[in-house]
């Protein structure tokens, strides 16, 4: 079977993650690199044995020879990068958040469609093993028909040394953190009718919010709370662990710090231990992040492989971007948001 061969445009923080992933994905590998600054682009050529390096996205377009591009940029680039890939008829990945505005987002997707070219987000929380393994034990019916969920990031990890951008955003954790856990709620829950936020910054030497508390209207019936918080000081950090709670009519579901899965019914209760695989690469505590990486990646080409869209799609990423918008009206102005004002 043919080898995927793929581009990588942006060489940060988190894109030697997925380098290493795209190292270990079976039937693709990187042959081209992308980045502005000469230093980052050839500690990454470098570390990964890339020879094909880049610092003008159109030079890397021109010349071709992949079948993909990876776009691990920041979210002021990712539409015109995208655009440029679709007029190139390249698949695409791009990171979240998706666009800076609901209307860079349409555009992207739009352009992509016309050029019948599939664009994924790499919004990769819901491939979390954890977090897939409480899919699991919900569609099992285990807990019966869920009525309630909670989506909870609670920490006081500082984030901002390696991404210092982080503290000079008008917008910080809703955007940056809590589109992860809104796309959880969506994965687990479904779609979603309205939002009810309330947001605070706690830090000062932040722009931003950080911290965020969404009460969600899922369109099944179900209600669920997503908080989020980098000003949690906690006896054990967390981070970077997701945590869950859903009550169903039959049991309930609760996924707790430490990777503990409890699953309690009228049989009884069943813990289970779903703390994700140390990758030879990864290093705690990252390496729950570290192994979504991989298999969203593996899940990408196999959908380019069997030519179906991939789970977080960029069509399925304009519900999850919609969340975000509604969020941060409702802290805004105070008031419940339909989420069909951003996608009517």
């Amino acid at each position: 079977m043919a080898i995927q061969k793929g581009a990588l445009i942006g060489c940060g923080f988190f894109a030697v993650n997925q380098m290493h992933g795209w190292r270990d994905t079976e039937g693709a590998r990187i042959v081209a690199i992308c980045d502005r600054d000469p230093a980052r682009l050839r500690a990454v050529g470098d570390e990964f044995g890339i020879t094909r390096r880049y610092t003008s996205a159109e030079d890397l377009f021109a010349d071709g020879g992949f079948d993909f591009v990876d776009i691990a940029t920041t979210v002021r680039s990712h539409r015109p990068l995208v655009e440029l890939a679709a007029r190139y008829g390249i698949p695409t990945i791009c990171q979240k958040p998706i666009a800076p505005t609901m209307e860079d987002a349409k555009a992207m997707v739009a352009a992509c469609a016309e050029a019948g070219v599939p664009l994924m987000v790499h919004e990769n929380f819901r491939w979390q093993s954890p977090i897939r393994a409480a899919k699991a034990a919900i569609d099992s019916g285990a807990i019966g028909e869920v009525f309630w969920g909670r989506v909870s990031f609670r920490s006081a990890y500082d984030v901002y040394s390696g991404q210092p951008y982080l503290a000079t955003g008008k917008r910080f954790i809703i955007e940056d953190l809590g589109i992860h856990a809104l796309d959880i709620a969506r994965y687990l829950f479904g779609d979603v009718a309205s939002v009810t936020a309330r947001t605070r910054r706690v830090n000062s030497r932040i722009v931003g919010e950080d911290v965020a508390t969404m009460m969600l209207d899922h369109r099944r019936g179900i209600t669920s709370v997503v908080d989020c918080s980098y000003a949690t000081r906690l006896p054990v950090e967390p981070f970077p662990e997701t945590l869950l709670e859903v009550d169903g009519s039959k049991g309930t579901l609760r996924l707790s710090q430490g990777y503990r899965l409890h699953v309690h019914s009228r049989d009884g209760t069943e813990v289970t231990d779903v703390e994700p695989r140390l990758l030879p690469w990864a290093s705690p505590p990252w390496h729950n992040i570290q192994e979504s990486v991989s298999l969203i990646q593996q899940h990408w080409v196999d959908c380019l492989r069997a030519g179906r869209e991939p789970d977080t799609s960029g069509r399925d990423n304009l519900k999850t971007f919609a969340l975000v918008e509604a969020s941060y009206r409702s802290a805004a102005k105070g008031k419940t948001v339909p989420v069909e004002e951003f996608l009517g």
